[in-house]
C-alpha cells in the first residue's frame, strides 16, 4: 500500500513539474512577444482647425495630459497656473504585484519621443494597443480602439505640432507575477479587428445618447475606473459603470496617502452618484465649475472641465440610459487603505 502511494506521489510530482516547466517556457516565449497588427492608413494634418481639435481632446475628454506629464506635481502646476505642461511622459504607475509602467514621451522628439515613429505606428497604438516596437500595451490604459478616424487624425496632428522635448523614459518593470499575467490575460494582448468598430467621423457634438456613449467609451475611459475589475487582469467582472475598486491617491505632497478613492456607481440605480444630480444642468455645472474637491482624487476633473456643455450633457443622457445596477454610492468617496 505504501509503495502504491509513493508511486502515485511520484507521478503527481512528475505531472506538476511538467506543468510548471511548460508554463515557464510559455511565459518566457510570450510575455513580451512581438505582435503583427495592421498600420491604419491615417496621417497627421497641418490644418490649424484639426490641430486645435486634437489639443482639445488631449487636454480635455481623452485626458492624455493627466498621464503623459512627468508627474502628478507637474500636472498640478498646470492646474494652478494654466500653463500647459509638455506631454513628455515619465509618469510612474505602480501596479503591484505586476510591476511599474511609465507613460511615454508624446512630443515629436526624434530620439526619445514620437518623432522616431510613423503616423501609422502611433495610430496602431491607439487602435490596436500595439506599441511601435510591436509589443502589446495595456488595453484598459489606452481604451481608444473605437475612437473615430477623424479624432485619431486630430490627436496625431496635435502631437506632431508640439515642440519636441528630449526626455528618456524608463521601460516598464515587470515582476514574475506580471510576466505570467501578461502572457495569459487578454487585457495585455492586442485588440483584434473583430473587437473594434471605429467610425470614420465622431457623433455630432449634440446632447444625444450616442454622443455621450462615444465620449464615455471611446474617449473618456469612464468604465476603466467606474466598473468592477479583476485586480490582476483588469477584466470587467461585474455590471459596467456600477462602481469600481478603490484607487490610490495622486502622487502629490501634503496629502494623506492612506486615503484611497472609491469610484462611485454611475448607473441610474437609486442611491447612485448619478442620481444625486437633479437635472442635466446641475451635472454639467459639476464638471465645468465644481473642480477637484479632494486634491488627491484620481478623477481627471481638470481635464474634463474643458469639455463643452453639449458633451457633458450627452454623457448625462448616456448614463441615464444604462440599466440600474450595483450598490448605492457612499457619500464619502475616500476609504482607508493601510
Amino acid at each position: 500500500m505504501v509503495r502504491i502511494l509513493l508511486q502515485i506521489l511520484k507521478w503527481l510530482g512528475f505531472a506538476l513539474l511538467t506543468v510548471v516547466v511548460g508554463l515557464s517556457w510559455y511565459v518566457y516565449r510570450t510575455w513580451d512577444r512581438v505582435w503583427d497588427a495592421p498600420l491604419p492608413e491615417l496621417h497627421a494634418s497641418s490644418d490649424p482647425a484639426v490641430i486645435a481639435r486634437g489639443q482639445h481632446l488631449a487636454y480635455g475628454p481623452a485626458h492624455c495630459a493627466e498621464c503623459h506629464t512627468a508627474s502628478a506635481e507637474v500636472f498640478e502646476r498646470y492646474v494652478e497656473t494654466g500653463v500647459r505642461p509638455a506631454l513628455s511622459g515619465g509618469y510612474a504607475f505602480p501596479a503591484a504585484p505586476l510591476g511599474v509602467v511609465h507613460s511615454a514621451n508624446l512630443t515629436p522628439d526624434p530620439e526619445t519621443g514620437i518623432g522616431r515613429y510613423s503616423d501609422g505606428q502611433i495610430a496602431r497604438m491607439l487602435r490596436y494597443s500595439v506599441k511601435p516596437n510591436g509589443r502589446a500595451s495595456i488595453r484598459p490604459m489606452m481604451p481608444y480602439g473605437d475612437m473615430s478616424d477623424e479624432d485619431v487624425v486630430a490627436i496625431l496632428s496635435f502631437l506632431r505640432a508640439q515642440p519636441p522635448v528630449r526626455n528618456v523614459v524608463s521601460n516598464a518593470e515587470w515582476t514574475l507575477v506580471g510576466k505570467v499575467i501578461k502572457s495569459l490575460a487578454p487585457t495585455f494582448k492586442p485588440r483584434t479587428d473583430a473587437e473594434i468598430h471605429p467610425p470614420k467621423v465622431s457623433p455630432p457634438q449634440q446632447i444625444t445618447r450616442e454622443r455621450g456613449e462615444y465620449i464615455v467609451r471611446s474617449l473618456g475611459n469612464c468604465s476603466g475606473c467606474h466598473s468592477p475589475l479583476d485586480q490582476l487582469t483588469f477584466v470587467v467582472n461585474g455590471p459596467e459603470f456600477s462602481g469600481g475598486m478603490p484607487i490610490e491617491p495622486r502622487g502629490i505632497p501634503n496629502v494623506d496617502h492612506t486615503l484611497w478613492f472609491q469610484p462611485p456607481n454611475l448607473t441610474p440605480r437609486a442611491g447612485s452618484a448619478l442620481n444625486r444630480f437633479p437635472d442635466r444642468e446641475t451635472f454639467v455645472a459639476r464638471f465645468q465649475k465644481g473642480g477637484r474637491k479632494y486634491p488627491a482624487s484620481p478623477m481627471p476633473w481638470n481635464c474634463y472641465d474643458h469639455m463643452t456643455a453639449e458633451d457633458i450633457g450627452a454623457i448625462y443622457e448616456f448614463l441615464h440610459s444604462l440599466p440600474p445596477a450595483g450598490q448605492p454610492s457612499p457619500q464619502e468617496p475616500t476609504v482607508k487603505h493601510e
